[in-house]
């Protein structure tokens, strides 16, 4: 099955660290791309995978399908796909992709990007409740996920590369900023997003006509 990866990647981009601009010289190449499947493919019982791991070293794709319906529910992780800074391979129907990604957006993510910061925080919290230790690193990372959120529900843009910001998140990362410094800023941060969210120009729901277009084309392309 993973030639499919090999032989029929749609997009292709690096996220992570590298993509935030928060990257050390030992940070990982999060790949993680687009295939989409021949579309003879789902005429037999037996249908395509909807994701894969490898073929490299942390690479995760999923078939455009099923990354198409996780991006309709303002999924973060696969949003950022969308806007990576750093391509590593498109084609046609990758290019299809990106062209349309605007229509995932909906201000359903004010819910999704606060749930996956609030889980961070509660994470971060509950483990120092009972241990006293602090994973600096998940923290830095609630914080950048609700500056992304704050940005996107503002601009209409979704925000990957924070290296304006790279001092004072890998300060966190880093221990250098005490536990309660980060909790009430992440607080403030809640508030903004709330604010964002209630002034936000997104739409209700994301445009699922736009993204059907995209995938019939697609679909007939590789018949």
């Amino acid at each position: 099955m993973i030639e499919l990866v090999e032989r029929h990647t749609a997009l292709a981009v690096v996220v992570g660290s590298r993509a935030y601009g928060l990257d050390g010289p030992d940070s990982d190449h999060d790949r993680r791309g687009v295939f989409v499947a021949p579309t003879r493919d789902f005429w037999t019982l037996d249908k395509p995978p909807t994701h894969l791991d490898g073929p490299a070293e942390e690479q995760f794709s999923w078939e455009i399908e099923r990354f198409c319906t996780l991006a309709l529910q303002a999924n973060p992780t696969v949003l950022e796909v969308l806007w990576s800074p750093l391509v590593t391979f498109h084609n046609a129907d990758g290019d299809a992709l990106t062209g349309v990604r605007g229509a995932f957006l909906s201000t359903r993510l004010a819910e999704t990007y606060g749930s996956y910061a609030r889980d961070q925080l509660a994470k971060v919290a509950n483990r120092y409740e009972r241990t006293g230790e602090i994973n600096f690193k998940q923290a830095m990372h609630m914080v950048r996920l609700l500056m992304a959120g704050i940005h996107v529900l503002r601009t209409g843009e979704v925000l990957v590369d924070v290296s304006d910001r790279r001092a004072e998140l890998l300060a966190i990362k880093h221990g250098e900023r005490p536990w309660h410094e980060v909790s009430a800023w992440a607080g403030r941060l809640q508030e903004e997003l709330a604010d964002a969210a209630a002034s936000t120009s997104l739409p209700p729901a994301p445009d699922r006509a736009a993204v059907d277009r995209v995938l019939v084309a697609v679909r007939e392309r590789n018949l």
